[in-house]
Protein backbone atom coordinates (compact mmCIF):
# COMPACT_ATOMS: atom_id res chain seq x y z
CA UNK A 1 0.00 0.00 0.00
CA UNK A 2 1.49 3.70 -1.04
CA UNK A 3 0.98 6.33 1.59
CA UNK A 4 0.19 10.11 -0.61
CA UNK A 5 2.91 12.42 -0.64
CA UNK A 6 2.44 15.66 0.34
CA UNK A 7 4.58 17.69 -1.87
CA UNK A 8 5.59 21.30 -0.72
CA UNK A 9 5.42 24.23 -3.62
CA UNK A 10 9.20 25.27 -4.07
CA UNK A 11 9.70 29.34 -4.51
CA UNK A 12 12.44 30.93 -6.33
CA UNK A 13 14.03 33.20 -3.81
CA UNK A 14 16.40 36.58 -4.12
CA UNK A 15 18.34 37.66 -1.04
CA UNK A 16 21.92 39.47 -0.86
CA UNK A 17 24.12 38.32 2.29
CA UNK A 18 26.70 41.42 3.08
CA UNK A 19 29.57 40.64 4.34
CA UNK A 20 31.20 41.93 7.17
CA UNK A 21 34.41 43.12 5.50
CA UNK A 22 35.50 43.10 1.89
CA UNK A 23 37.38 39.51 0.84
CA UNK A 24 41.12 39.90 1.00
CA UNK A 25 43.09 38.33 -2.14
CA UNK A 26 43.64 35.24 -0.16
CA UNK A 27 40.03 34.79 0.30
CA UNK A 28 39.08 35.59 -3.67
CA UNK A 29 41.61 32.57 -3.95
CA UNK A 30 39.95 30.49 -1.87
CA UNK A 31 36.74 31.28 -2.91
CA UNK A 32 37.37 30.45 -6.83
CA UNK A 33 38.06 27.06 -5.14
CA UNK A 34 34.83 26.12 -3.58
CA UNK A 35 33.05 24.33 -5.54
CA UNK A 36 29.78 25.34 -3.89
CA UNK A 37 30.69 28.86 -4.55
CA UNK A 38 30.66 27.96 -8.31
CA UNK A 39 27.17 26.41 -9.09
CA UNK A 40 25.63 29.83 -10.00
CA UNK A 41 23.04 30.10 -7.11
CA UNK A 42 25.71 32.89 -5.36
CA UNK A 43 27.37 35.30 -7.28
CA UNK A 44 30.04 37.62 -5.33
CA UNK A 45 29.80 42.28 -5.35
CA UNK A 46 32.34 43.58 -4.41
CA UNK A 47 33.09 47.91 -4.71
CA UNK A 48 35.01 50.17 -2.19
CA UNK A 49 34.81 48.64 1.21
CA UNK A 50 32.01 46.14 0.33
CA UNK A 51 31.29 42.42 -0.88
CA UNK A 52 27.92 40.57 -0.78
CA UNK A 53 26.75 37.68 -2.30
CA UNK A 54 23.36 37.77 -4.14
CA UNK A 55 21.90 34.53 -3.95
CA UNK A 56 19.31 32.55 -5.91
CA UNK A 57 17.77 29.94 -4.18
CA UNK A 58 14.61 27.15 -4.70
CA UNK A 59 13.14 26.45 -1.55
CA UNK A 60 9.89 25.84 0.43
CA UNK A 61 10.42 28.84 2.65
CA UNK A 62 12.85 32.10 2.58
CA UNK A 63 14.17 30.73 5.96
CA UNK A 64 15.45 27.59 4.22
CA UNK A 65 17.01 29.33 1.43
CA UNK A 66 19.02 31.53 3.64
CA UNK A 67 19.75 28.89 5.30
CA UNK A 68 21.16 26.79 2.73
CA UNK A 69 23.15 29.86 1.69
CA UNK A 70 24.38 30.21 5.14
CA UNK A 71 25.75 26.74 5.51
CA UNK A 72 27.99 27.45 2.55
CA UNK A 73 30.10 29.81 4.39
CA UNK A 74 31.14 26.80 6.80
CA UNK A 75 33.72 25.90 4.11
CA UNK A 76 34.81 29.66 3.89
CA UNK A 77 36.67 30.25 6.94
CA UNK A 78 37.28 33.66 8.36
CA UNK A 79 34.38 35.03 6.34
CA UNK A 80 32.01 36.70 8.35
CA UNK A 81 27.94 38.02 6.88
CA UNK A 82 26.82 41.01 8.67
CA UNK A 83 23.35 41.08 7.18
CA UNK A 84 20.85 39.09 4.91
CA UNK A 85 18.94 41.95 2.71
CA UNK A 86 15.48 40.46 1.31
CA UNK A 87 14.84 41.19 -2.36
CA UNK A 88 11.33 42.98 -1.82
CA UNK A 89 10.66 41.30 -5.64
CA UNK A 90 11.08 38.46 -4.49
CA UNK A 91 8.83 38.58 -1.29
CA UNK A 92 6.25 40.07 -3.90
CA UNK A 93 6.78 36.94 -6.17
CA UNK A 94 6.01 34.46 -3.75
CA UNK A 95 2.99 36.16 -2.16
CA UNK A 96 4.66 37.95 1.18
CA UNK A 97 3.35 40.92 2.85
CA UNK A 98 6.83 41.07 5.07
CA UNK A 99 8.12 44.42 3.98
CA UNK A 100 11.64 44.47 3.43
CA UNK A 101 14.44 44.23 6.35
CA UNK A 102 16.12 47.95 7.34
CA UNK A 103 18.31 49.16 9.70
CA UNK A 104 16.79 50.89 12.60
CA UNK A 105 17.27 54.68 13.31
CA UNK A 106 19.28 55.11 16.28
CA UNK A 107 18.02 55.40 19.55
CA UNK A 108 17.02 58.76 20.84
CA UNK A 109 18.26 59.17 24.70
CA UNK A 110 15.38 59.17 27.11
CA UNK A 111 15.09 63.02 28.37
CA UNK A 112 16.34 61.53 31.60
CA UNK A 113 19.41 60.71 30.07
CA UNK A 114 20.20 63.68 28.52
CA UNK A 115 20.14 66.00 31.21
Amino acid sequence: MSSPEITAAMCEWRFSLHMQDPLTPEQNDTLDRLDCFNDGLMSLIEGPGYAKFVCHFEATTLTEAITEAIARFEYFPGVLIRSVELDPISLEHNSMATPSVVAAPPRLPYPAEAE
